[in-house]
């Protein structure tokens, strides 16, 4: 039992802890700098596909057609993966008026990786940039993001997702936890490439763009790791930032469900991700397979407590268990309260991890049928148009 518990404390510990560690003493001794270019402009094509999507329609195309981007060189292709509202009248709309925004009919839904694939094939330009309808872009976010593909050695590039958030509790956790995030994703970057990308914001050379199948849940990952395994580097740039909301607990943990589930389905996708076909597959077990096993590892570990409590030191380790999932249980049932910062860091622990714990099975449960898994959260989260200026 003692092996169990510490075997299992032991990887999640270098889960969220170690592998950081590592990251952060490689970049301190092998850091691979980007030749980047603030000047260089390449062809962009802004890809977006879209589903049902009026009310968060006009703001988006607005912040698009607003990107301090050289006009001659932009084009914006919206996908309408067989909407049924007025989406496709206000593309056709908006491309009347502004002849870069062209309209990608796709008759049958069929999810937004199938109306990718079209989307991609309709593209014509040298940089294709993906980006989702409910977060805004600042404005010079696209000049920074084109700036490192005058490096020859990039081939992908994400930009950073803030999050605004007045809520507390868990989402005030969560709004950490991803901060955390992209502090491993950029010590990633900093030391070779990412393991995958940020789905509100990255680009890719067209060139490199590897058509993700339909059905795929994790286009910013499956995407990325085939740029990765031509030899191209996928990079983290923190100065093209796009913005959201954390939404209430149930809308973020059926996202996290989706996006984990998501890992699970790679494995299937793409299985030379575990072999050494995959440049990044260190950073891809630890960053990504490891968190799928997290859940099970704390059940583990608590079993094998109640079994070693013969001895005083797994009574303080059982005790201190205890208490956190208590804390996390105030966190969980009292969010934007005045409750100790400590609850909403385990309510926010505890529902990733609970996402991580159901993603298996809700994998199993729609591998025939993986677009069962996108829900889109409600408008209410809509994250306001952003500035130059705009701060969380």
């Amino acid at each position: 039992m003692k092996a169990i518990f510490w075997v299992s404390m032991g990887i999640v510990l270098f889960t969220y802890l170690g592998y950081v560690s590592y990251l952060w003493l490689r970049k301190r001794f092998s850091e691979k700098p980007v030749s980047k270019h603030t000047g260089y402009e390449p062809t962009v094509s802004i890809v977006l596909v879209v589903h049902n999507e009026e009310e968060l329609l006009p703001g988006k195309l607005h912040n698009l057609q607003s990107l301090a981007y050289s006009s001659s060189k932009l084009e914006i292709i919206v996908a309408s993966d067989a909407s049924t509202d007025r989406t496709e009248s206000i593309i056709e709309t908006a491309g009347m008026s502004d002849p870069r925004v062209r309209l990608v009919r796709c008759p049958v839904h069929r999810g937004k990786a199938a109306a990718l694939r079209e989307a991609i094939g309709a593209a014509r330009n040298e940089v294709i940039l993906f980006t989702d309808a409910r977060q805004m872009i600042e404005p010079v976010a696209l000049r920074e993001i084109a700036a490192n593909f005058a490096d020859v050695s990039i081939g992908c590039v994400s930009g950073e997702l803030m999050l605004r958030n007045g809520a507390g509790g868990a989402c005030t956790a969560l709004s950490t936890y991803w901060r955390f995030e992209k502090t491993v994703r950029a010590f990633e970057a900093s030391v070779g490439s990412t393991v995958g990308a940020t789905g509100a914001l990255y680009a890719v050379r067209r060139a490199s763009v590897v058509l993700p199948p339909a059905g795929t849940l994790l286009d910013d990952v499956y995407i990325p790791v085939h740029v990765a395994r031509q030899g191209l580097r996928v990079i983290f740039e923190p100065a093209a930032r796009a913005w959201d909301g954390v939404t209430c607990q149930r809308n973020e943990l059926r996202r996290k469900v989706r996006t984990l589930a998501g890992n699970y389905q790679l494995l299937k996708l793409a299985p030379w991700l575990l072999t050494e076909a995959n440049p990044v597959r260190f950073g891809f077990i630890c960053h990504k397979l490891c968190r799928l096993l997290v859940p099970f590892l704390l059940l583990a570990a608590f079993l094998a407590n109640l079994a070693l409590l013969d001895e005083r030191f797994y009574v303080v380790c059982l005790l201190a268990q205890t208490c956190f999932y208590l804390a996390a249980i105030v966190g969980l049932f009292f969010p934007g309260r005045s409750v100790p910062r400590i609850c909403g860091a385990a309510s926010a622990f505890v529902l990733l991890n609970t996402a991580a714990f159901l993603a298996p099975f809700e994998y199993l449960r729609s591998r025939k049928e993986p677009n069962r898994l996108w829900q889109a959260p409600p408008l209410s989260s809509r994250p306001a148009e952003v500035t130059e200026s705009s701060g969380a």
